[in-house]
């Protein structure tokens, strides 16, 4: 088996790579993450996991680069980190009663071919109407300034939603875990 790279730092995607029990490495790519006119999410999430995979490639032979990327979009506009708790509130505001897509790329690179399977998972979340205090409650608890859309689908943030609508919940979390399977096996890495 060729030793697997995954090309981020994202405590996310480490823990969700780590469900799968493979050994693997994580290694941080240095890519620009800058939107292009006129791009949409959905093309922007498998550029950016191409780009990311690619750029670790360049420095590790004969390994599997597992890339990925999300945004969330909201009226055709793309929901940034928001970094602090005012710009959390202001997302979360926004989403209230309405539905966010999640659009999440993933890539699989053999960086000794340089052959790559490439893909966008979406996934829907629709919230619940929320009050300012109950956006504040949830934000005070779980602090999800450095999560796409303000939340946390994996802890309390749960509770903020009205419906999911999706094939793979792991997909909202950062790493489309149910998609990666069936791609390792493609690369002839077996699950379970």
């Amino acid at each position: 088996m060729k030793p697997i790279i995954l090309a981020s730092t994202s405590r996310y995607r480490r823990e969700l790579l780590e469900r799968l029990s493979l050994p693997f490495d994580t290694v941080s790519p240095d890519c620009d993450e800058t939107p292009q006119d006129g791009e949409l999410p959905s093309e922007l999430v498998k550029r950016l996991a191409l780009d990311k995979a690619r750029n670790v490639a360049g420095h590790q032979r004969r390994k599997l680069i597992i890339g990925s990327d999300q945004v969330a979009e909201l009226d055709g506009r793309i929901l940034g980190k928001p970094g602090t708790h005012d710009n959390a509130a202001v997302q979360l505001r926004r989403a209230s009663g309405r539905q966010v897509m999640f659009h999440t790329g993933i890539c699989l690179l053999d960086s000794e071919s340089g052959e790559y399977q490439l893909d966008c998972v979406p996934f829907g979340v629709t919230f619940r109407l929320l009050d300012p205090i109950q956006i504040d409650r949830y934000l005070f608890q779980e602090k999800p300034y450095d999560c796409a859309g303000s939340f946390k689908s994996e802890g309390y943030g749960i509770t903020l939603f009205k419906s999911l609508d999706g094939d793979d919940p792991t997909a909202l979390i950062g790493l489309p875990l149910v998609r990666l399977v069936d791609m390792l096996g493609k690369a002839g890495i077996y699950l379970p």
